[in-house]
């Protein structure tokens, strides 16, 4: 599955207000809850799968990027929102770099398997430098799309 497929401009945060990991979370969270993509009453259950997630092993990559998710009960499908950050947000990423690009992804209940490959996608974002200082400098949601897309289609997959 490509993020293309579960992410639109409504679901796209330019410049996060978060200055921590769990801020961040919470924010995209609620942004998520604001385009109905989440009930409001999931939300206790979401924020705290997702953080006992990142509690186990930091969901930093490299290069800016990071992708905390978790596996819950309350989602039918793949459900993401993405933020980017001028500030930078630490994620304790495997490089030691703060995050500027923070997407998040809610997998249903059994369907990990079949997006590790959506995961395998978001890192491979991060080995392409122009297109990541792309997202990184995108001043809206839908200049987020636009690279987004683009990368889809250098990939074809």
């Amino acid at each position: 599955m490509r993020l293309t497929e579960v992410l639109r401009e409504d679901i796209v945060k330019v410049n996060l207000d978060a200055t921590t990991k769990w801020e961040a979370i919470q924010e995209l969270v609620d942004l998520l809850i604001s385009t109905h993509e989440l009930r409001l009453m999931d939300r206790s259950e979401i924020i705290e799968s997702v953080f006992a997630r990142e509690r186990t092993l930091s969901t930093g990559l490299e290069h800016g990027i990071a992708v905390p998710h978790a596996v819950v009960n309350c989602v039918e499908y793949v459900t993401a929102a993405l933020g980017t950050s001028q500030a930078s947000i630490p994620f304790e990423s495997h490089d030691g770099q703060p995050a500027k690009l923070v997407i998040l992804l809610l997998i249903p209940q059994g369907a990990f398997q079949r997006h590790v490959r959506t995961l395998a996608g978001i890192a491979r974002l991060g080995t392409n430098p122009e297109l990541r200082n792309q997202l990184f400098d995108a001043k809206t949601p839908a200049d987020v799309m636009d690279v987004l897309v683009r990368a889809d289609s250098l990939h074809g997959d």
